[in-house]
């Protein structure tokens, strides 16, 4: 009688392990989906910011313009203001480095950027794309710079002009 059994159970352990294949198969698809999907130039269109339990939206179609740059292992993002400070000149803000992709967890190491507090420090994003937008979620904390808050932003893909 046990030997009847040995086709079945060799037959049970081929199905389980082509299905955990499959899986397997199915969770880098979604992987490599979203990773060649985040590859582009994003424009910020709005910020919701929670700080010491006071939440901020920031509207960036306005007074501000900020584009994220993405390709396949770094990013960098640029942001000045649209109408020129009293000295008739923009404010201006850059930084970048490289990142890291697993799931949906974005990771940002800034590697460049005009205040050293920040530089060599990492940031976690839960991201999501739909369509032409990005949102990404997550905790920017810098002890030394006084900031620990959580992020929401929602970006526009750029198409060229």
């Amino acid at each position: 009688m046990k030997l009847y059994l040995l086709p079945f159970m060799c037959c049970l352990a081929a199905g389980i392990s082509c299905t955990q294949q499959k899986s397997e198969n199915l969770a880098d698809d979604n992987k490599n989906e979203l990773a060649g999907q985040l590859k582009g130039s994003w424009r910020l269109l709005s910020a919701v910011t929670l700080e010491n339990g006071k939440t901020t939206v920031q509207d960036y179609s306005k007074a501000q313009r900020m584009i994220k740059i993405i390709n396949d292992d770094h990013f960098a993002f640029l942001k000045h203001d649209l109408k020129p400070n009293k000295a008739g000149k923009n404010n201006f803000d850059a930084g970048g480095g490289s990142y890291k992709l697993i799931g949906d967890q974005y990771t940002e190491s800034l590697d460049f950027y005009n205040d050293p507090n920040w530089e060599g420090k990492s940031f976690t994003f839960t991201i999501k794309i739909q369509g032409d937008t990005l949102v990404q979620t997550g905790v920017e904390k810098v002890e030394k710079a006084g900031v620990d808050r959580t992020i929401t932003e929602k970006y526009l893909r750029e198409t060229a002009r």
